[in-house]
């Protein structure tokens, strides 16, 4: 396993989303990743995203997609754009998700442990809805994208089962209302705590991950062929095995700050 850490921090990700849209990056975001910036400039030729999909899968380490490329086959044969990047400390769901969505360090957006405050630092929700764009959370009753970047004007798709969350997030790219949708599934996150990172459960959920990300690119292949669209397969954090057969995050070590995003550019037709 590799003891280095990726150089880019995860920071850097949202002035690229903001960037891909063509709006102004949030107030305290770190400087775009280029690597995002010249694939979208490249794969929409000049042009700007009018449509953005995030999918965010909870604790997919590096090492686990290095490890079992077959159990991500979906997701990996789906995409063109590998982005490896360093996720921030501590890294648990809350705090990481903070810096993806506001650019900004845990010190400077104020989520500094695993607690579920509203982010009051400007956000890409906030930069999208200046814009005129509209964005849309879809997520698990109680997890930390169902919490923290509330009271916005924006919708929010709250349900207490992935199924439940993942028929909805469905049925939004074929009503083709909103601007930015982002859908999270915490399955493989739940199951590596119980089971271990590499525990059978826990990989059948990498699999189911991978599934879900795989019929939402189809169904937005089909139905949002109008439109530049850039959809992305971005986890939080990793993890990392522990006494007991159970798994864990949260330090400051490869296993759980080294995270690989999957990204794909889809010019508009016609």
């Amino acid at each position: 396993m590799n003891d280095e850490l990726n150089p880019i921090s995860l920071d850097a990700l949202c002035g690229a989303l903001a960037y891909a849209m063509g709006v102004d990056a949030p107030a305290l975001a770190a400087a775009p990743d280029p690597r995002l910036n010249e694939y979208v400039d490249r794969v929409f030729r000049g042009e700007k995203a009018d449509r953005v999909f995030m999918y965010n899968p909870d604790a997919i380490a590096q090492w686990i997609r290095g490890k079992y490329p077959q159990l991500m086959k979906e997701a990996l044969d789906g995409t063109q754009l590998r982005l490896p990047y360093r996720t921030v400390m501590p890294s648990v769901t809350p705090v990481c998700f903070g810096t993806m969505y506001t650019g900004a360090q845990p010190e400077i957006h104020g989520i500094q442990s695993y607690t579920k405050p509203v982010i009051r630092t400007d956000s890409l929700f906030d930069a999208l809805i200046r814009a005129g764009k509209r964005p849309a959370i879809v997520a698990e009753t109680d997890c930390s994208l169902s919490k923290i970047f509330l009271e916005r004007d924006m919708d929010y798709f709250i349900y207490d089962t992935i199924g439940e969350v993942n028929a909805k997030a469905s049925e939004l790219i074929i009503e083709d209302k909103y601007d930015f949708i982002l859908v999270y599934n915490g399955n493989y996150d739940s199951l590596m705590h119980r089971y271990g990172p590499e525990g059978i459960e826990a990989l059948g959920e990498l699999r189911a991950n991978s599934e879900a990300f795989d019929m939402f690119n189809a169904l937005i292949r089909a139905h949002w062929t109008g439109y530049n669209t850039l959809v992305g397969f971005a986890m939080d954090h990793g993890c990392h095995a522990i006494d007991g057969g159970c798994g864990s995050h949260g330090l400051a070590m490869p296993e759980d700050l080294n995270i690989e995003h999957l990204y794909q550019g889809y010019p508009r037709v016609g």
